[in-house]
């Protein structure tokens, strides 16, 4: 048996301790983490390199590298090379000894790293769906000019990819994303625009970062993974719908054209998602991770999603239609528009209008190239500025 090097973008959030989490639950020497990238968690990172030892790590400043340095120094730990910011990220993503790279940083960040990655010929376990909505095209034109494969961490992508093994493209009639409903999947909307940050976070289901959990309270989380499908397995718009599942029990189905419904069902643990991109094609018994216990489900329950409540349903569809940079322009939107809503400025509610005003002034031409996305990325964050600002200005003068 060979071992796999990994290296994890990201390696201090959920995805990040997951997979150390998974890697350490297998004893045989199948895996080696050779690189860590992570952002200013220098303690977690610093008990991460005392457990792994890995070759390389990055972290977002030189402040960051100072106190990482310092801490392993207090634990009498020898420090691995440290590098910084984007640079830092790409040589992680890039490293050598890698063959297996998990994108988990949240957000635009992992973009040109994640790029960078599927360029070198890595595999790479997608847990950032960011890098796919805004520049699907490129990702998947790199993976194929390199022959990277890309696998999906997403709980629910992770699933249609299971659901979708053996069978032909012909024989499926359509994609079905579940989604959980979120925090205010029974809430008016007047309830919903007076949610506080801490009732947004209160997934009911998984446990994820902030910038996730609120995506998921406004179910921009699974409009993101609509146009993550579309790059992923080639289906159109049209050809992808979303259920609302509370349990969170079935992670995502297909529907094939005889009528039959393949689901995969799994508890809520991402180390299920994990372990299968980790050892793809392959399957294997891990005492780590937790079996479905069928008789203590009771009822599933299925509905359909109000795209009155949450537009941005809606707004995620339409910018998968327009294509181009579309996307890029909406994902940067969400990204400031929930920011914004963490810190104070602005009401749940108004996410989807910086969203939608700022798709309203885009004007949308092809993913020719990175620096295209990323001019892009910079105009749609500055036209979201503007609109939180307003709507800011707004709410104060009403309160």
């Amino acid at each position: 048996m060979n071992t796999q090097g990994i290296a994890i973008l990201g390696s201090t959030g959920s995805i990040g301790c997951n997979t150390m989490s998974v890697i350490e639950s297998f004893d045989d020497g199948r895996f080696r983490v050779v690189a860590l990238a992570a952002g200013r968690n220098v303690v977690r990172l610093a008990e991460q390199v005392e457990r792994h030892r890995p070759e390389l790590v990055a972290v977002e400043d030189e402040a960051s590298a100072e106190g990482l340095r310092a801490e392993l120094e207090r634990r009498g730990v020898g420090a691995p090379r440290v590098a910084v910011g984007e640079a830092g990220l790409v040589e992680v993503a890039t490293h050598e000894s890698a063959r297996t790279v998990v994108s988990a940083t949240v957000g635009v960040v992992g973009f040109v790293p994640t790029l960078r990655a599927l360029e070198a010929g890595k595999r790479v376990a997608l847990a950032n769906k960011e890098t796919l909505v805004i520049a699907g095209e490129l990702m998947t034109k790199a993976a194929a000019s390199s022959g990277a494969e890309l696998l999906p961490v997403d709980s629910e992508h992770n699933a249609l990819h299971q659901c979708l093994r053996g069978e032909r493209r012909e024989e499926v009639r359509r994609l079905i994303l579940t989604a959980s409903g979120g925090p205010f999947r029974e809430k008016s909307l007047s309830a919903m625009a007076a949610a506080t940050v801490e009732e947004a976070m209160r997934h009911p289901t998984w446990s994820m970062g902030a910038k996730v959990t609120i995506d998921s309270a406004t179910l921009m989380n699974k409009g993101l993974e609509v146009i993550e499908a579309r790059w992923l397995f080639g289906f159109g718009a049209d050809e992808i719908g979303i259920v609302v599942h509370p349990e969170s029990v079935v992670h995502s189905m297909i529907e094939l054209v005889d009528g039959s419904v393949i689901a995969q069902l799994g508890v809520t643990d991402m180390r299920h998602a994990i372990q299968y991109a980790l050892t793809y094609p392959e399957r294997h018994a891990s005492a780590a991770l937790p079996p479905l216990d069928l008789a203590k489900l009771g009822a599933l329950r299925f509905e359909a999603p109000d795209e009155k409540r949450f537009p941005c349903l809606r707004l995620a569809y339409r910018a998968l239609r327009a294509g181009g940079t579309l996307p890029a322009a909406m994902n940067a939107a969400n990204e400031e528009a929930v920011k914004a809503f963490i810190d104070g400025h602005i009401r749940l509610t108004d996410i989807p209008l910086v969203i939608e005003g700022v798709m309203d002034q885009h004007e949308t031409r092809p993913v020719s190239s990175l620096d295209v996305v990323l001019e892009v990325d910079r105009l749609a964050r500055a036209a979201a500025a503007i609109r939180i600002r307003l709507l800011s200005e707004g709410t104060k003068a009403v309160a």
